[in-house]
C-alpha cells in the first residue's frame, strides 16, 4: 500500500475514534434560558425551540443554553430560522445565531449570528453585513466593525423566516461558519476573543425585536 493513503487512512481512523457526535432534538427541558423565553413550536415541517427575548434585555446575552455539554473543539450544526417580530423596530433584522464556548452563567461566549433581512437588501452595505462575530465579554458587534470594519462581518444570501442551515467548525483560535452547504465559509476569525483553551457549552442565540427557530442541533467533538 502507498505510505502516504495508509498514513491517511490511519488519521481518518484517529479522528472518528475521537469524536464524538450529540445529536439533540431540542425541548425547552434541555436549555437554561437567559434573558429569553423558549417554547416548543413546529415551523414550516420541523419540531423546533421558538426563542423570544423577555423584557428589556441587558447586553447580547439573549440565548438559551444546552444542558449537559462541554465542547472546545469540533463542529456545531443547526437548523436556524429568524424573523423580526411584528411589533419589532426599524433596526430589527431577525437577528438569530450560535453561541459556542458558552460559561454555564452566560458570562463568556463566542458567537456567530445572521442578520437573514440584510442577505437581500437593495443597500449593498446593509448586505455585507448578514453574518457576524461577537465575543462576550468584551467585543460587541459595534466595536469590532469600528476597529476592524469588515473583518468580523460578511455577505450571505439568507433571507428572514426561512429555515437557514449553519455549519460553525472551531480548532482553537479559528472559527469557521458555513451557511446552507457552502462548500467555503461565509465568515472566518482567526483571533477567538476568549483565547483558544476557552470551553463551555452550546447556546441558541437572537437579538433584538426577534423571533428565532431552532432545530436538527448535532454537536461533534473533536477534542
Amino acid at each position: 500500500m502507498n505510505k502516504m493513503l495508509f498514513i491517511a487512512i490511519v488519521l481518518c481512523l484517529s479522528f472518528s475514534i475521537k469524536s464524538k457526535a450529540q445529536h439533540k432534538a431540542i425541548a425547552p427541558a434541555d436549555v437554561i434560558p437567559f434573558q429569553v423565553t423558549a417554547e416548543k413550536s413546529s415551523f414550516k415541517g420541523k419540531n423546533s425551540l421558538a426563542l423570544e427575548i423577555k423584557g428589556e434585555a441587558d447586553g447580547d446575552r439573549t440565548l438559551a443554553i444546552l444542558k449537559n455539554i462541554d465542547f472546545h473543539n469540533g463542529t456545531i450544526e443547526a437548523m436556524v430560522s429568524g424573523q423580526p417580530l411584528a411589533n419589532a423596530g426599524e433596526t430589527a433584522r431577525g437577528f438569530v445565531g450560535i453561541a459556542f464556548r458558552a460559561a454555564s452563567d452566560a458570562s463568556k461566549m463566542e458567537v456567530f449570528y445572521l442578520r437573514p433581512t440584510n442577505g437581500r437588501a437593495n443597500d449593498q452595505l446593509r448586505r455585507n453585513h448578514s453574518s457576524q462575530y461577537i465575543s462576550i465579554p468584551g467585543y460587541p458587534w459595534e466595536k469590532l466593525r469600528k476597529e476592524a470594519p469588515g473583518q468580523y462581518e460578511s455577505y450571505v444570501d439568507i433571507v428572514p423566516a426561512e429555515w437557514i442551515k449553519i455549519k460553525i467548525v472551531v480548532r482553537d483560535e479559528v472559527a469557521r461558519l458555513y451557511v446552507n452547504g457552502a462548500s467555503q465559509p461565509a465568515l472566518i476569525v482567526i483571533d477567538l476573543k476568549q483565547g483558544k483553551n476557552s470551553r463551555g457549552s452550546i447556546g441558541l442565540w437572537i437579538g433584538p425585536g426577534t423571533l428565532g427557530h431552532f432545530a436538527d442541533v448535532k454537536v461533534t467533538k473533536e477534542d
